[in-house]
């Protein structure tokens, strides 16, 4: 596969954030991004400026904190779904192994398409992730497909993580594409793992599309650390393969 430098997996960076400044959950919240995934939010789809969508999403995570503190969550099975679509739990934390230094833990990825099964490579299996590169995915042309990860967070809070992904055919590039998956508290007991479903994507159609393509992706968040790096290859074709 022709090299593919650094600088084609330079990622954006998240407004009012400073590399290596730590902060609170909460001040989290008022950053660029925030420290939730935006699709538990219920106004997430409504046009908001970005001035309003921060102070909404300080405002009930605030308020959701103080019935907290106050014991008010005790008997209200309601209110404690609700606080859960916050991402605010009781629930003890992970145990962590403190030898174990990485702050974001990426499980599994997988490739899904509607009507057939996902490919899911389990990256805990030794090998797995230069299986990756040897062994290209078959997408037929013009189908419409996903990626999606299972992660897990521990020892801090997770700020701006983000996937980058360039794609080359015949050493040339011909994409190039970066993903914000959204700021993350430490996993718990109670919600032990992260999954996040990426942007839908349609494969190229027609004869000059079909053929052999690589590609290098990360994961990266806005502390500039890498989580995940990592070579594949896909195959599009006329026609899924039996």
């Amino acid at each position: 596969m022709a090299s593919t430098g650094d600088e084609d997996l330079v990622a954006s960076k998240t407004d009012g954030f400073k590399v290596g400044e730590k902060k609170t959950v909460e001040e989290y919240a008022q950053l660029g991004e925030p420290c939730f995934p935006t699709a538990l939010f219920p106004w997430g789809e409504q046009e908001l400026s970005w001035e309003q969508d921060r102070e909404l999403r300080h405002s009930v995570t605030s308020l959701a904190k103080s019935l907290v503190a106050n014991g008010a969550d005790q008997n209200d099975e309601s209110l404690n779904r609700w606080k859960a679509s916050l991402g605010i739990s009781n629930s003890p934390a992970l145990p962590v192994d403190p030898k174990d230094t990485r702050r974001c833990v990426i499980h599994s990825l997988a490739l899904e398409v509607a009507g057939r099964p996902d490919i899911t490579i389990d990256l805990s299996v030794p090998g797995a992730l230069e299986s990756l590169k040897s062994k290209p995915f078959a997408i037929k042309e013009g189908s419409k497909f996903r990626m999606k990860a299972t992660f897990k967070v521990q020892h801090d809070v997770l700020s701006g993580l983000k996937f980058l992904q360039v794609v080359k055919r015949h050493g040339v590039r011909v994409s190039k594409d970066e993903e914000m998956l959204g700021s993350y508290a430490p996993n718990t007991q109670e919600k032990p793992i992260y999954e996040k479903k990426f942007a839908e994507d349609e494969s190229p159609s027609g004869m000059l599309a079909r053929g052999h393509y690589e590609a290098v992706s990360k994961f990266v968040d806005d502390d500039d650390i890498t989580h995940l790096k990592f070579e594949w290859s896909f195959d599009i074709a006329k026609d899924w393969k039996v």
